[in-house]
């Protein structure tokens, strides 16, 4: 379970007193990253905007009022461990710079970010500068690649400015080139690279760097459409194998529900609404986020789980059942379900399998147990689950990660989702 702000955490207001700036414990030690409160205004005299006079004041009156501009206000999150926590709105909503103050390329007005339970608006330049350099790794929509070095030296590049070794920081740049699918084009320059490798190297170069956060500003946003849905799609494979804590930044949905674990969708500086893909599409806020979602297929946000239900007959004793076709005709069902006494799935047993053997010997049903028949899982999207009854008549089996047996997601309940979304 990831903790967010909508648990019922409290967290300190703008301003408040220093034993909120000491060091945070995760209660649960998953989090890597917790925003509080924070502030970002631009002009003369920015804490003007933080008195209380002006606290619930619109973005648009404290500018008409007092010539400042509240790029961020009041914004509370938590990244846990392993999450691509996406951060997305339209142009001005204050997602960049958000991102820009993860790493205080910008400074915050006010507000704390802990990572690892440390406030790093605490930190001097020689902290900053390694937690920067240990910590972190941002990935921009500009790629940033050194058109005079070659693509193996561009990956190298972060190695490089920290010291390692020529040897050493090659073996890693490759291995990181080739996670990214550029194994061969160590040698090209940028001039020969596609706009999809380019970003794909400065990936692999963010990588190199093993970070512990990757910070990504619409890394995607300047690339074709196909090549763009391909990067999500690689992105999303490398997270699996990586884990890393992922703050992507964007201002397209179709990306945030592919790539985002949670979703925090940004106006005027603020969050409004923060939750899964399913949560942010299923139950939007206000119209405004409902406006923001629409054309999103909801099928690509609901899950198998959603949808689960119960078998008429599920059996343990499949071995040797001399009266299945009858349990099959009490029961109503054209199969049944079978599992061992652990509750793990087996397979599946149709009952026209178990009709031909009808006046032979109670014996051995190994024969017509079914078990190849796709399972899926509760966190399968709808849209994913579709490619499983293509070649079956009975409701999908869905397992948990250790094969237990949880219900079936039955094809009428799929289309009835289907259906109410065309």
């Amino acid at each position: 379970m990831r903790p967010s702000f909508e648990t019922g955490h409290e967290f300190p207001s703008a301003g408040s007193p220093d034993e909120s700036r000491a060091a945070v414990t995760p209660q649960n030690g998953e989090y890597t990253i917790s925003v509080r409160s924070l502030w970002k205004v631009f002009g003369k005299n920015p804490e003007r905007a933080l008195e209380a006079q002006n606290l619930q004041k619109s973005r648009a009156k404290i500018q008409q009022e007092l010539n400042l501009v509240v790029a961020l206000k009041d914004v509370t999150f938590e990244a846990t461990t392993g999450e691509t926590f996406v951060v997305m709105g339209l142009s001005g909503s204050g997602k960049s710079t958000l991102v820009r103050c993860l790493i205080r390329l910008i400074e915050a007005t006010s507000g704390d970010i802990f990572v690892d339970g440390e406030n790093i608006i605490d930190y001097d330049s020689n902290e900053l500068r390694e937690f920067r350099r240990s910590k972190v790794a941002m990935v921009f929509q500009n790629f940033g690649l050194l058109p005079h070095k070659n693509v193996l030296d561009n990956a190298a590049y972060g190695l490089e400015v920290r010291g390692v070794g020529k040897e050493q920081r090659y073996e890693v740049a490759s291995e990181m080139l080739a996670k990214v699918g550029l194994t061969g084009w160590e040698r090209s320059y940028q001039r020969e690279l596609s706009g999809g490798m380019q970003q794909r190297v400065g990936l692999a170069r963010a990588l190199a760097l093993d970070p512990e956060i990757l910070l990504m500003d619409e890394p995607f946003s300047g690339l074709d459409p196909l090549i763009r849905r391909q990067m999500r799609g690689e992105l999303a494979s490398l997270q699996e194998e990586l884990q890393k804590t992922i703050i992507f930044i964007t201002h397209d949905l179709d990306e945030a529900v592919t790539v985002g674990d949670r979703i925090a969708i940004m106006r005027d500086g603020e969050i409004i609404q923060l939750g899964s893909p399913q949560d942010i599409i299923m139950n939007p806020i206000d119209d405004f986020v409902k406006e923001f979602t629409q054309g999103i297929p909801k099928t690509k946000v609901i899950n198998v789980a959603s949808i689960i239900s119960e078998p008429a007959l599920i059996i343990t004793d499949w071995r040797r059942i001399e009266n299945l076709v009858a349990q099959m005709n009490h029961a109503g069902t054209e199969y049944a379900i079978c599992v061992d006494t652990d509750n793990k799935y087996i397979g599946v047993i149709p009952k026209h399998k178990v009709a031909l053997r009808a006046g032979r010997p109670a014996g051995d049903l190994t024969d017509i147990l079914h078990t190849d028949v796709a399972t899926v899982h509760p966190e399968t999207l709808l849209e994913q689950a579709l490619a499983a009854l293509v070649d079956v008549t009975i409701p999908i089996p869905v397992v948990d990660g250790s094969n237990c047996f949880l219900g079936v997601a039955a094809q009428r309940d799929i289309l009835m989702v289907l259906a109410a979304n065309l």
